[in-house]
């Protein structure tokens, strides 16, 4: 049973700062290309960053600067560094991973920046 658990949300306020985590279990973890993906109310869910099984990282352009995604493949963990964080960051940020057909999602966990 593959999971993807989001940990790490929470109330920030603006210029702070969090570290999202995502931790995989029933997956060959360093096979796949791990993702953060963010929805807002009425939006839809939109990339934020992915790094690869070699930890090439790409990024959604407006998240470069700001966003830094990191895996540790010994742990299964992947996670999100967001700096200067900006009530337009408020979302619920979502786990992800992919390889060939295989497509997984975690539940998300709720960040809110405001003060």
């Amino acid at each position: 049973q593959v999971q993807l658990v989001e940990s790490g949300g929470g109330l920030v306020q603006p210029g702070g700062s969090v570290r999202l985590s995502c931790a995989a279990s029933g997956i060959i973890f360093s096979a796949y290309t791990m993702g953060w993906y963010r929805q807002t109310s009425g939006k839809e869910r939109e990339l934020v960053a992915t790094i690869s099984p070699s930890t090439n990282a790409n990024y959604r352009d407006s998240m470069k600067g700001r966003f830094t995604i990191s895996r540790d493949n010994a742990k299964n963990t992947v996670d999100l560094q967001i700096n200067g964080l900006k009530p337009e960051d408020t979302a619920v940020y979502y786990c992800n991973a992919r390889y060939s057909n295989s497509n997984y999602w975690g539940k998300g966990t709720l960040v809110t920046v405001s003060s």
